[in-house]
């Protein structure tokens, strides 16, 4: 059962710096901000929220199909699609561009500050999600903006459910092009961050956005995640890890469970725990994408923090 991810393909160049962000800026100086971060680690991945989204898909025995732009630099994450044999047929390659590229720093407590070039990524409204055949599931992740109105709409067109989920890409639209998309869309899923935004620019509370589409999924971090359906609320455990060693990805990770337990018929309560776990395997590895695990490794680990089986 093929799962369409709409979103961005990027290089990531990812730092650390071994202090805290907030010992760095003067609260009553941010209007004037001119600092540097010394990061004496840094290293170059695959990332974006597609490919991250198919990565964690295909370690899970899923169908990704991902629908993206990339630029004339892309041949190295295309061979690595290849390999890992997630399909490449709904890729556009735009050579007058670059692919995507962030540039990420992390603190010690796991904060981010990310610079992003999105090159390619603008004219993602050239991929219509016809082209993709038959889709049971589709998500519009952070894309160019175009893209993303295109996706949903071409998503209703076409009678496909799909998962609306803004993140970092949520501030590019206006109160009513946000209650749009909730309109649109079959989910809405979020960040706790992401949450208050959308809430403050939509004026809309959680509650009646919840009310609008099938799910709403707040995911909160070690706080763990809460999914809205209607008036019920189910919470969805943190999976406890020896180390946080880097959280770039693991919103990705953890949409990437979403879509296997939807597509396969879970419950909310197994899907939010099968996608909390993806997201507790992330965070102790370095990159959106160096998690290496077979389908059996995450049942086995899904029953040592759940006490059940998939």
């Amino acid at each position: 059962m093929t799962s369409l991810i709409c979103g961005s393909i990027a290089f990531d160049t990812i730092m650390s710096f071994g202090g805290r962000f907030s010992e760095a800026l003067l609260a009553d100086q941010l209007h004037k901000i001119n600092v540097a971060f010394l990061v004496p680690s840094i290293r170059r991945e695959f990332g974006g929220c597609a490919g991250n989204i198919a990565y964690n898909l295909k370690l899970l025995g899923g169908d990704p199909l991902i629908m993206a732009t990339v630029g004339q630099d892309s041949a190295p994450y295309l061979d690595r699609l290849e390999r890992l044999q997630i399909s490449r047929r709904c890729i556009r390659t735009v050579e007058s561009s670059y692919t995507a590229q962030a540039f990420i720093t992390t603190d010690a407590d796991s904060n981010q500050i990310t610079a992003f070039h999105p090159g390619a990524m603008t004219m993602s409204h050239q991929n219509k999600v016809a082209e993709a055949g038959a889709v049971k599931l589709a998500i519009v992740a952070p894309d160019g903006r175009d893209g993303m109105l295109q996706h949903a709409m071409d998503c209703v067109d076409l009678n496909i459910p799909f998962i609306f989920d803004p993140g970092q890409g949520l501030p590019m639209f206006s109160g009513a092009e946000l209650q749009h998309f909730i309109e649109l869309a079959t989910y809405v899923a979020v960040n706790d961050y992401e949450a208050e935004l959308l809430t403050e620019r939509t004026g809309l509370t959680l509650d009646k956005i919840a009310q609008r589409v099938s799910a709403l999924i707040v995911t909160r971090g070690e706080q763990g995640a809460e999914i809205f359906t209607g008036s019920h609320k189910i919470d969805i455990p943190c999976v406890a890890v020896d180390k946080v060693v880097d959280p770039t990805g693991c919103g990705d990770a953890f949409r990437a469970g979403m879509l296997f337990g939807l597509t396969n018929g879970m419950d909310w309560a197994t899907t939010g725990r099968l996608s909390s776990l993806m997201g507790a395997i992330k965070i102790t590895h370095q990159g959106g994408q160096n998690h290496i695990l077979s389908r059996a490794e995450i049942d086995d680990r899904f029953q040592q923090a759940f006490g059940y089986r998939l």
